[in-house]
């Protein structure tokens, strides 16, 4: 216990000459917030908790459920914030201006449950209605939309009122999401070129490096600084056993430091380059390992079969992909005519093996492989997505790496003072 103490009050003495890096940001940003919560990744759930605790520095216009993979649901957002009801009184000693669980609570909203299909939207949802609603507000701001998992209810608000993309601005942690959300982007992106537009897709990984102080590593913070303190504290346990990931953070943390319309500058969220092409590489057959491909890109494999009375953007096939991770499902889709499709976009160097097979009758089972590379966004081609003048995405300067990962070091170099300065959030919750 009173080693712990030590370690606090020196790293806490090396904090003043760090966080002169941070600036106060103008106004109170206007956020909302899409996630994945209570999905198969629990690092959103410590991102929350995060958020929650500096959640006085934001107009919180929305807080949406927007699985497009695992089983996530507004009930784990409530969840969330009836824990931060709890230990309100303990924050509110320290910091005013903390809004009341019952407004978070009324702008919690459910969004698509699933990927969309190929066309990149489908119906509109509660959560997709709510963006739209909170875009045609009057006001001096930009709504910032943060995406911590998919972009499905972002690409049906834009489908469904496309005048609000000059209302809003958009911080969207990509990389795996990516994967999962090749469609709903492919829309996005064909669609709404001169979008603000923020896309990290491996920048966000400099926050969960190992390549930090011991005392700050991603294991070892929770029992130094955390120590189970608050209703908040024994729940963040339950996730990754304590260890720090929370990956979505950094978008939170560029709304905290400095003007947020610079995407340039540097940040506690990072610092970002625009790029013009959004790669898009187009199979009409079954690939090998003479085929690269750049990393993130989305990928689509067109074939040729049997012509089938089903609606169009029907799915009737899966691509089984085995790659590092192990094996994943994808679905792939009719687009009619006897013409079948299916996006994916790749999150690591590696090798991919894929296999496609499908139920209809007359579908012949296809396999291939292709090698993903490490530079992004690569080499212009003809079929990328061309881009307007407000796309910004993770720096290319390979000093700015943080081992395999383009930008790491724009999250990483502040990352000590982030969770120092998140350290003494923690210490309010363990007074009597």
């Amino acid at each position: 216990m009173h080693t712990h103490k030590i370690i606090f009050i020196c790293l806490l003495g090396l904090a003043p000459l760090a966080l002169v890096a941070q600036k106060p940001v103008p106004v109170k940003p206007r956020i909302l917030i899409s996630t994945d919560i209570g999905g198969t990744d629990p690092d959103d759930n410590q991102s929350i908790t995060h958020f929650l605790m500096y959640s006085h520095l934001f107009q919180t216009e929305g807080l949406i459920s927007s699985p497009s993979y695992g089983q996530g649901n507004k009930r784990e957002l409530l969840r969330m914030i009836d824990l931060y009801e709890k230990d309100l009184p303990l924050l509110q000693k320290h910091q005013q201006g903390y809004p009341s669980p019952a407004s978070l609570k009324a702008v919690c909203k459910q969004g698509r449950l699933g990927a969309a299909p190929f066309k990149g939207y489908s119906t509109a949802t509660e959560g997709s209605d709510w963006i739209i609603k909170c875009a045609k507000k009057k006001s001096t701001q930009p709504l910032w939309i943060l995406v911590w998992g998919g972009l499905e209810d972002v690409a049906q608000a834009l489908h469904d009122a496309p005048e609000i993309q000059t209302n809003i601005k958009v911080y969207w942690i990509g990389g795996p999401n990516k994967k999962w959300s090749a469609n709903s982007y492919a829309y996005i992106v064909a669609n709404f070129p001169n979008l603000w537009f923020i896309e990290t897709n491996s920048s966000y990984y400099g926050f969960f490096s190992d390549n930090v102080p011991d005392s700050l590593h991603n294991k070892n913070y929770y029992d130094r600084f955390i120590k189970a303190a608050g209703f908040l504290g024994k729940d963040f346990k339950q996730y990754y056993k304590g260890n720090i990931k929370m990956g979505d953070t950094p978008s939170l943390l560029y709304m905290m430091d400095g003007d947020p319309n610079d995407a340039s500058k540097e940040s506690w969220g990072g610092s970002f380059e625009k790029f013009t092409h959004s790669p898009r590489i187009v199979f009409s057959r079954n690939t090998t390992l003479a085929d690269t491909v750049t990393v993130y890109s989305v990928i689509e494999l067109h074939f040729k079969g049997p012509v089938i009375n089903i609606p169009a953007d029907s799915s009737c096939f899966t691509m089984s992909v085995k790659a590092k991770i192990g094996e994943q499902k994808w679905a792939g889709y009719y687009l009619g005519n006897g013409d079948y499709a299916v996006r994916y976009c790749p999150k690591q160097t590696e090798t991919i093996t894929y296999n496609i097979t499908s139920d209809v009758k007359g579908f012949a089972e296809q396999s291939g492989q292709f090698v993903v590379d490490n530079i992004w966004p690569g080499k212009p081609r003809s079929t990328d997505y061309q881009l307007g003048a407000n796309w910004f995405t993770d720096r290319g300067n390979p000093e700015l790496f943080d081992e395999i990962y383009q930008g790491g070091q724009t999250v990483l170099k502040w990352r000590t003072e982030i969770l120092l300065d998140w350290a003494k959030r923690w210490s309010w919750l363990q007074e009597n």
